[in-house]
């Protein structure tokens, strides 16, 4: 009995062993997946900015600006995606729609953003884009991978529609949990006009008034690295109207403040955060390191019942001393 039930044990102890690994390298991949169908709202401020009034065409100072930055994912173009590449893809239709204290519209920037639903690497289909223009990514945007790293990353600019390495800068702790500190800063660069504008201002209306558009910005994130999401981000952003091929003559702010995550959608996406990274770490740490551990458990219990199976001088629990052969006379 005891010898059936070691083999029992020593099965099951090769069946979860062999089920940790399983689990981390190929379960992990096909079930750790950002949904192709994900809506997120947030509201970003930047408190006594500054602003251009286009009425008058002077900088102003205001109480605050805010910035809607909706993700819909768009399940259709996904599908078409996923036949045209063989990969499962979440094609983002991203907003950024920035208004003023009256809640009036300053810019609104439509962008698409294509790419791998486990990795967040980019994928060159589906129509990328940002304000109409079509866009090579290369790197993130929005979201790091699972299991970030302490590394630098491409992340994808969409005001100058290139990509630049974000630097990792340490490890610090947000609201209860350990994050990865990100730090990216894009120097004063010549960026498109977007398309809708207030009082009518167009990129055209822009370059027949012998002006054009420059930014800069430096860019923060305080990002969970296990589930590769953001849980606080910040840009110190400064956007001018120059005077085409006049260096010498004053720009006019466009938009200069200290834009911020609104509080509330911090304490949102901390406990969003919170919550998602448990399902992670059940299939990277949680199940493959406790199958690990019971198989290893298993495999020792059968070994000791094998052992104890076995009687002195090689005689093993349930064989029959009596039916074993005797001594045989010798023939004469």
């Amino acid at each position: 009995m005891r010898r059936r039930a070691s083999l029992i044990l020593l099965g099951l102890a090769v069946f979860f062993t062999a089920l940790s690994p399983l689990i981390r390298w190929y379960a992990f991949p096909r079930l750790a997946r950002i949904p192709a169908n994900q809506y997120e709202v947030i509201v970003l401020q930047a408190k006594n900015a500054t602003l251009l009034n286009y009425t008058t065409m002077t900088p102003q100072k205001v109480s605050q600006v805010n910035i809607v930055e909706t993700l819909r994912g768009n399940v259709q173009e996904a599908k078409k995606v996923k036949q045209q590449t063989g990969r499962d893809v979440v094609v983002w239709d991203a907003l950024s729609y920035v208004a003023d204290p009256q809640g009036n519209m300053v810019s609104e920037i439509p962008e698409r953003y294509v790419f791998d639903a486990h990795s967040q690497a980019p994928v060159h289909a589906g129509g990328e884009s940002v304000d109409g223009d079509p866009v090579r990514r290369q790197g993130i945007e929005y979201k790091w991978p699972f299991l970030t790293q302490k590394r630098d990353y491409y992340y994808f600019d969409a005001q100058t529609r290139t990509s630049a390495p974000i630097h990792y800068k340490g490890t610090q702790t947000f609201r209860g949990l350990k994050v990865y500190y990100f730090e990216q800063t894009i120097p004063w660069t010549r960026v498109p006009v977007p398309k809708k504008m207030p009082l009518g201002v167009t990129p055209a209306v822009v370059q027949a008034a012998g002006m054009e558009r420059w930014y800069t910005t430096k860019r923060m994130f305080w990002v969970d690295p296990t589930t590769g999401a953001p849980v606080n981000g910040e840009e110190i952003h400064t956007e001018e109207m120059r005077y085409t091929g006049q260096p010498d003559r004053k720009p006019l702010i466009a938009f200069s403040g200290d834009v911020k995550m609104r509080p509330d959608f911090v304490d949102a996406t901390v406990k969003l955060v919170k919550s998602e990274r448990q399902l992670v770490l059940l299939l990277t740490s949680y199940l493959p390191w406790g199958f690990a551990g019971l198989g290893g458990a298993l495999l020792v219990l059968a070994l000791v019942l094998e052992a104890r199976g076995r009687r002195p001088g090689g005689a093993v629990e349930g064989d029959d001393p009596a039916a074993a052969p005797g001594p045989q006379p010798v023939p004469v």
